[in-house]
């Protein structure tokens, strides 16, 4: 409910102020849960997938074994993309970053299946369609645009694939094993969905005014490059890379809190505990160094986590999501500018999941402001007027 007594108040970046009603997951930041739909992300992980998850989210609940099998099979034959958009892709820079890339892609997709009428946004045909399009195809963009960087043809889908096997095989053509395809799905379900988060409110506010789906996936990948929300996991491997080794930690992080510097994969918004995706994700990755070995950073992680919580744990700052994701990442031989795009695969699922749930009571966003200017100036000429340091 919200405060009258703060009606009018001006909040820095909307903190704590309700932009919509949701029933598609819940946050309790005080005792770290987390839950798709009601279910907790714990037990979806354990039990799950990403594409039944998907299911779950986008339409509601969870599927049956055939409505499963039918979406599994819809999303299976949609992988490929149209060879005007890979033609596209073949131009774009070798040292361009994928997200500039994956977001081009998805908004030109816009010419490839244009909307009709207005009317067909709220279409359930026209819903699914474009729900299995860009679940399908989006990895295969980000795995092209990979290929062709290197000068290499893109590997095309393989029809007898999982989702996340499927996406690890496009990037060099090497079939995964199923561990390692396992551990990749836990990680796009972990991924799928975070309340109104940045990228997720700017999808609310470009689907409020009933644009196509495709412009409202830009504008939230877009969003979510910048590296105080889905960027911060690749600034995370950089800053372990750039600490060492475990013996570097305290003199690190004693520098970046006397300069009054940002900790990458530290903090965040709602949580005031350990992120409950960050507990899962650090599983995951002791997982993979059992059976594949161990990686030096993560023991400079566990450091850096332990001499932090040391001094920031009384202001309830504990690793985030994006602390261990690119440790999991990273064993499985994703390149690191590779991490974000991933995080946009499986953030696809939420962000479509609310640009439904927008359209059935549709209000467009139109929020005020605290004006803080100068009022009744008069016009200048321009001969009267001084120079001023711009």
């Amino acid at each position: 409910m919200v405060d009258e007594n703060k009606l009018g108040e001006y909040m820095p970046g909307l903190e704590g102020v309700p932009a919509t009603r949701s029933n598609i997951s819940y946050i309790d930041g005080k005792q770290g849960i987390l839950e798709y739909r009601g279910i907790s992300i714990d037990e979806l992980c354990k039990h799950s997938s990403f594409l039944e998850t998907a299911f779950l989210l986008i339409f509601g609940n969870l599927p049956t074994e055939d409505e499963l099998k039918e979406f599994d099979h819809d999303v299976l034959h949609r992988r490929r993309i149209k060879y005007r958009i890979r033609d596209m892709i073949k131009s774009f820079p070798d040292n361009g970053h994928p997200m500039d890339a994956l977001q081009t892609c998805v908004s030109a997709m816009g010419l490839f299946y244009p909307i009709a009428t207005p009317k067909d946004l709220k279409s359930p045909d026209y819903i699914r369609d474009v729900t299995l399009r860009l679940l399908a195809k989006i990895p295969t963009m980000v795995a092209t645009f990979h290929m062709m960087r290197q000068g290499n043809d893109p590997v095309l889908p393989r029809d007898d694939l999982s989702y996340a096997a499927n996406f690890l095989y496009m990037l060099n053509g090497e079939e995964p094993d199923l561990f390692m395809a396992k551990i990749f799905d836990i990680c796009l379900l972990l991924h799928g969905e975070h309340t109104v988060n940045a990228s997720t409110f700017c999808a609310l506010v470009t689907a409020s005014t009933l644009s196509d789906p495709f412009s409202v996936l830009a504008a939230a990948i877009g969003t979510l490059s910048g590296p105080l929300h889905g960027g911060a996991n690749e600034q995370v491997m950089v800053m372990l890379e750039e600490i060492g080794s475990a013996e570097n930690v305290e003199a690190y992080l004693e520098g970046k809190l006397t300069r009054k510097e940002k900790i990458m994969g530290f903090g965040h918004r709602v949580y005031k505990v350990k992120d409950p995706r960050a507990i899962i994700l650090q599983g995951l990755a002791r997982e993979l160094f059992d059976k594949y070995g161990h990686d030096p950073y993560y023991e400079v992680a566990l450091r850096l986590e332990e001499v932090a919580l040391e001094k920031l744990a009384h202001r309830n700052i504990y690793p985030n999501v994006d602390f261990y994701s690119g440790l999991v990442y990273k064993k499985l031989g994703i390149p690191v500018d590779l991490f974000t795009p991933i995080f946009a695969i499986a953030r696809v699922t939420g962000w479509l999941a609310h640009w439904k749930e927008q359209l059935v009571d549709n209000r467009l966003f139109r929020p005020t402001q605290v004006y803080t200017g100068k009022r009744d100036i008069r016009y200048m000429p321009i001969a009267d007027r001084t120079i001023h340091n711009l």
